[in-house]
């Protein structure tokens, strides 16, 4: 027996899997399915870092687990290789953006091969590749022919350094997160995607979904439903009356309105303002036309305004309001008005006190000294109005629902629901994206892309280095078009389309990579979608799936699809940090390459080691003695199987075979649960009781094995045929456990004092809850936690957990 050469092992096995085509998947409806997706990577120059192998470790353990208990497992991989990055990069270096691109996705492509990972490679995409931006177009096209894709005037983010269109989750702190130049505003002809047609069911859609709560919350929240009133404040100037809408879900307050605030661009702006303020409201908005919204609306901001120098009129009272304008006010949000009730928002609190301007408390909590109630402070909460005329003595929401009603009947208020949501943006004034199949003809005006004429292909003699337009509309040659209508020059749309279109509908390509009549076979769909389990970071919490989602429901709708949601279950590996605790970046140097970390110990170790960590989804940091002791535990494994080999032994013992069946139970329910750290702990403390008592026999070496493999997949194959397999051990079974046999003998119960744990102790497996009770009331620990106070709950969770409830005093 030799030391185990890692690197010799690894490369012989890595290249027995491509020349099997071990990993290669097809429909076979007599089988159970599992599709188990990554988010694909953008591929960047810099390769991989040690944050992508953490998912991908995962999904590989599920999948190769999967595949042993006789699941039929597609599991690809690809590039979401449009985007900004390449194409700076390419503008920094003079080079052009596919090749550069080309030449880090076989980086990235061998990187992942190094690790182990168990791809059907047989489907790799692209998304740069006119294969599969053909068919990205065909989407466009038919969601302009339905009705879901149309182009307008809009106020956009703009960065003048990347001389593009930012969405609002690019724009950090009012700069640009990929140059972090300022951002300013611009109107440009855009181009959009009703997703707010989709806002309801977007929402509703979540309930079924097993997705961590943080992230539907997120998408909650984006979403932003409210539901309240739309009400009419009445405003005249010399061409006559006219009305102001704003949005409330506090109608309860309305007779605490003490002003009114339009946003900069509200077209009511113009008609309010007084001779005498022109001259500072006009300065004013421009001062505001250079923000962006999240510069206008960031909770850090200073709310600032001026007035406007008139009134409207108080939809119940009649009374004069007076009317500002304040750029914390998005025209693009609800009504582009809001009324100011500076006594029950605290917003409007502060702003009134900055302008001196009236506070009103028209709702007062029934115990005031209970609720902390002052006049000092904005009062949020519910309670009994005051102040409010024929409303007086209501409780806040009787009083909504009757104020509402009031509005209605005088036709100066409608019940309403809104969103926070907006139509998604595809525009960008980039080169490196799939351009969007519109063409103009001076006759016909716009006009689809016949399908038959794609891809609309990127030309590859563009200079596209940045001015302000599309590179594409510098290019004679790609706007050499011809109008399908009536067969006159026309001209192609220049703008390409946002990444996220790309990586909107990837999942389904997967499952029919090299289909040519249409974006995806309807048998292949079918029988693998939708996604079983979706692993990837919680930076996409809101947008990569909010509109995947939007995608596939509307493609449901039509008939393409037959589910409507996309990613069955989601989990996001928590963020691995540097050594130091802080997030790693090159400006830090405490990056960490995993081609170094391979090269010195082994896609093995690499892979235990990421997983070994601490929980998936909490952040860790880097600790390269934890590395170390993987590469230990891996040389053990090797050490014990070949000296059980040798030994030749026939039987284990029976404490020895109790303990592998609780072994087989716990592996195999971690590795579904996520809980890959106490999987490999499980695995550890197995082989520590082998090596202890010796006697393990071909048979505990099999089991032993088979459940190292999906997370050793190399040193497993290596030892399966050292024990006379011929086979990849990945054809072999998934190992079954005897319920009986994996019975815990004794567990550890934890005993919780008022939530915290104050004791532990141990007891055999199904003591009685009195038992445990009698227990843990006589822990000297528990008696000094109790200090003397009263039991006046226990909670037992058999067999974990006495929970314990006590008064304090």
């Amino acid at each position: 027996m030799g030391r185990y050469d890692f690197k010799e092992v690894e490369v012989r096995w890595q290249d027995y899997w491509d020349e099997n085509d071990t990993y290669a998947t097809t429909e076979d409806p007599s089988r159970k399915k599992l599709y188990v997706l990554d988010m694909f990577p953008y591929p960047s120059g810099d390769g991989l870092h040690v944050g992508h192998p953490e998912g991908y470790t995962a999904t590989d353990i599920i999948s190769r687990k999967r595949r042993m208990e006789g699941w039929n497992v597609l599991h690809p991989m690809g590039w979401d290789a449009f985007g900004l990055p390449a194409e700076n990069f390419a503008i920094k270096r003079g080079v052009h953006p596919k090749g550069i691109t080309r030449q880090n996705i076989r980086n990235f492509r061998r990187q992942l091969r190094m690790l182990g990972f168990s791809y059907d490679w047989s489907r790799e995409i692209d998304t740069s590749d006119p294969a599969y931006y053909r068919w990205t177009q065909w989407l466009f096209l038919f969601l302009y022919r339905k009705g879901l894709a149309y182009k307008k005037k809009a106020p956009v983010n703009w960065c003048e350094s990347c001389r593009t269109v930012l969405a609002n989750e690019q724009v950090l702190d009012g700069r640009c997160e990929r140059c972090s130049h300022e951002v300013t505003q611009k109107d440009l002809e855009q181009w959009f995607f009703r997703v707010t047609d989709y806002a309801d069911r977007l929402l509703e859609g979540l309930d079924g979904l097993d997705w961590p709560e943080r992230i539907k919350l997120m998408q909650q929240n984006w979403i932003g439903r409210s539901e309240g009133v739309e009400i009419v404040f009445r405003g005249e100037d010399a061409d006559g009356g006219f009305d102001v809408p704003v949005f409330t879900t506090r109608p309860d307050t309305l007779f605490g309105v003490t002003y009114v605030v339009l946003a900069p661009e509200h077209p009511a702006v113009s008609r309010l303002t007084a001779a005498d303020r022109r001259e500072e409201v006009e300065g004013y908005l421009r001062a505001a036309r250079t923000k962006t919204d999240l510069q206008r609306t960031g909770l850090e901001q200073e709310k600032t305004g001026v007035p406007l120098g008139s009134t409207l009129v108080h939809p119940l009272s009649g009374e004069p309001v007076p009317v500002w304008t304040a750029d914390y006010v998005l025209g693009s949000y609800g009504t582009g008005a809001v009324m100011g009730v500076p006594a029950h928002d605290e917003r409007d609190y502060s702003f009134a006190q900055r302008y001196g301007l009236p506070i009103s408390f028209v709702i007062r909590p029934e115990d005031e000294a209970v609720a902390g109630f002052t006049e000092g402070a904005a009062y949020t909460g519910a309670g009994i109005l005051s102040g409010s005329g024929e409303f007086d003595g209501l409780g806040s929401e009787e009083a909504k629902d009757r104020i509402a009603a009031a509005l209605v009947d005088c036709s100066l208020g409608e019940r309403k629901t809104n969103y926070h949501l907006r139509d998604w943006l595809i525009s960008r004034q980039r080169y490196w994206g799939a351009p969007i199949p519109i063409v103009y003809c001076d006759r016909c005006g716009e006009q689809p892309v016949p399908e038959e004429q794609l891809p609309v292909l990127l030309p590859d003699d563009v200079d596209f280095r940045p001015t302000g337009e599309s590179p594409l509309a510098r290019s004679e040659d790609f706007h050499r078009a011809t109008c399908p209508e009536c067969g006159q020059a026309a001209r192609r749309e220049s703008d390409t389309m946002d990444t996220f279109v790309d990586s909107s509908w990837y999942f389904l390509r997967f499952t029919s990579p090299h289909e040519g009549e249409r974006p995806f076979s309807d048998h292949a769909v079918n029988y693998w979608c939708p996604v079983d389990v979706y692993v990837g970071g919680a930076e996409h919490a809101v947008l990569h799936l909010l509109y995947a989602r939007f995608f596939t429901k509307v493609l449901c709708d039509h008939g393409l699809l037959p589910f409507e949601e996309p990613f069955l279950r989601l989990r996001n590996p928590g963020l691995i940090l540097g050594e130091n605790g802080e997030k790693m970046s090159k400006s830090k140097g405490n990056v960490i390459n995993p081609d170094d970390v391979v090269d010195r110990y082994g896609a093995d170790v690499m892979r235990l080691y990421e997983m070994f960590m601490g929980d998936f989804e909490d952040a860790k940091p880097w600790d390269t003695r934890g590395i170390v002791g993987l590469r230990r535990f891996l040389d053990r494994v090797w050490t014990t199987v070949h000296d059980t080999v040798h030994e030749r032994r026939e039987t284990v013992s029976p404490e020895l075979e109790r303990l592998l069946h609780r072994t087989v139970k716990k592996v195999t329910e971690d590795i579904e649960d996520f809980k890959f750290n106490t999987a490999i702990s499980a695995l550890m403390i197995l082989l520590n009781e082998w090596t202890r008592v010796g006697g393990g026999d071909r048979g505990l070496l099999s089991v032993y094995l088979r459940l190292l493999a999906p997370f050793a997949p190399h040193l497993a194959e290596e030892l399966w045929r050292l024990i006379g397999h011929e086979s990849s051990i990945f054809q072999a079974d998934w190992p079954a456990w005897d319920e009986t046999l994996a019975a815990e003998e004794e567990v550890e119960v934890v005993v919780q004092v008022n939530g915290k744990v104050r004791d532990r102790f141990l007891a055999p497996a199904g003591t009685d809850e009195d038992e445990l009770k009698r227990r843990a009331r006589e822990s000297d620990k528990v008696k000094n936690a109790l200090q003397g106070g009263k039991i006046k709950k226990v909670i037992v969770v058999r067999g974990r957990l006495v929970s314990i409830v006590a008064s304090r005093d």
